[in-house]
């Protein structure tokens, strides 16, 4: 495998064998990361590479396009029939693009969107000043209450009726709790603005009915491909009818140029698989695997923002058990026993987001190998164990035995880990 490339150029063959060893003999916890199938490898390294395809399928500014029209229809019929939408567009290349492309299709620049705050579980494109969405648009933000964690739909709805936004932003990328998309709708609607739902983190429990769907409540869903969803890097928007043409000429010509043909195969590969029985079971199994984890973790005394989880990640704040421990630390030490996680703003953040108070931690990865509750309960002991002392090299050496032994029992690309 990867034959060619060991010849033409060690140096990023050696740097991906690394990754793949990496991946393999260490436990992923980082709560927007996911393993692909092997299948959706393939897709992503055809020859669907090779080929401009601006446009759509059968509108088309390039000739050739009558196989790849194939993967990019299969992918669209695909992505609706998962989400009961009217309309998919499957070419942003990335979550943040898809974003983008929401905006401009409803909004134009100086409009005021009202997004949830990046320090309460929010996300860098619902209008962060640092961020296109905070500098093309006006914002007002809402959050979480301190006290439990929880997005407060009174005070949500206080801030709309006062701001008046032009769009509401809902989803969130640290957010451990079912989000009420009915109610999300119907405050947009009371203020009379469009409702963007971005669910890149819960596509995939949204997919298997493990969360409630925003498709029947918003004027535009967004979402990535990997995550929960357990596909390629990339994006992919959702709509009513009614808004098809103006979403699909936001991405295409306004945004983008040729769309990523290999991308899009492999996205349309992951939503055949999505669309089994067993991406149900799988989607339960996450689930179970976050609220486990959540358990063991707090057993050691550790504090889970909103009290624990409801759906495939946990936000740990780490003021009330290691109140000297930041999250950049707490993140190094687990990395170091090749544990992965993320460190990660709480509500009431006293930290610089370059240094945090908390971690945010995820179980869609290590589900994909197969790890179920009793795997979740021992990572649990290991990660309090190195936090208990994190400087300690004997404790960090010591798990990170146990962590490639474990991994070896739920192996991972084994041929290339192997190379």
């Amino acid at each position: 495998m990867m034959e060619h490339l060991k010849h033409t150029d060690p140096e990023v063959y050696d740097s991906i064998v690394a990754e793949a060893r990496r991946q393999a003999d260490g436990l992923e916890l980082i709560a927007s990361e996911n393993f692909v199938s092997r299948a959706v490898l393939e897709a992503m390294g055809s020859v669907m590479t090779n080929k401009y395809a601006e446009g759509l399928p059968g509108k088309r500014y390039y000739g050739g396009c009558e196989f790849v029209d194939i993967a990019e229809e299969r992918a669209r019929d695909r992505a609706k029939e998962l989400f009961d939408a009217e309309h998919a567009n499957v070419q942003a290349h990335s979550g943040a693009q898809a974003n983008m492309a929401a905006y401009f299709t409803f909004l134009e620049p100086g409009a005021k969107i009202l997004g949830m705050d990046l320090s309460h579980g929010g996300h860098l494109t619902h209008g962060s000043p640092v961020n296109f969405s905070g500098r093309l648009f006006e914002v007002a933000s809402y959050g979480v209450r301190e006290e439990d964690g929880l997005i407060d739909y009174d005070a949500l709805r206080e801030t709309a009726k006062a701001e008046r936004p032009a769009m509401i932003v809902a989803g969130a990328s640290a957010y451990p709790r079912v989000i009420d998309f009915e109610t999300f709708g119907s405050i947009a609607r009371e203020v009379d603005a469009r409702l963007l739902v971005d669910m890149a983190h819960i596509a995939g429990l949204v997919a298997t009915g493990h969360h409630p769907s925003p498709v029947p409540h918003s004027d535009v869903v967004t979402t990535t491909t990997h995550k929960t969803l357990r596909g390629p890097r990339g994006g992919l928007i959702l709509c009513r009818e009614e808004h098809a043409k103006g979403i699909d000429k936001a991405v295409f010509p306004f945004m983008q140029g040729g769309p990523l043909m290999h991308v899009i195969a492999a996205k349309a590969v992951a939503l055949k698989e999505a669309l089994q029985p067993d991406f149900s079971a799988y989607s339960a199994q996450v689930i179970a695997n976050a609220r486990a984890l959540g358990q063991g973790l707090a057993e050691h005394g550790f504090h889970l923002v909103s009290g624990g989880t409801d759906n495939h990640l946990l936000l740990v704040d780490l003021r009330p058990s290691h109140d000297e421990l930041t999250g950049k630390d707490a993140e190094h030490a687990l990395e170091a026993a090749a544990i992965t996680v993320n460190k990660n703003t709480v509500p009431g953040e006293s930290r610089s987001p370059f240094v945090t108070s908390g971690l945010r931690i995820g179980t869609p990865a290590l589900t994909t190998r197969g790890m179920k509750e009793a795997e979740m309960k021992q990572i649990a002991d290991w990660m309090a164990h190195i936090l208990e002392a994190p400087g300690d090299e004997t404790r960090i050496q010591s798990v990170r035995a146990s962590v490639r032994a474990l991994c070896e029992g739920f192996p991972l690309y084994r041929e290339l880990a192997t190379a």
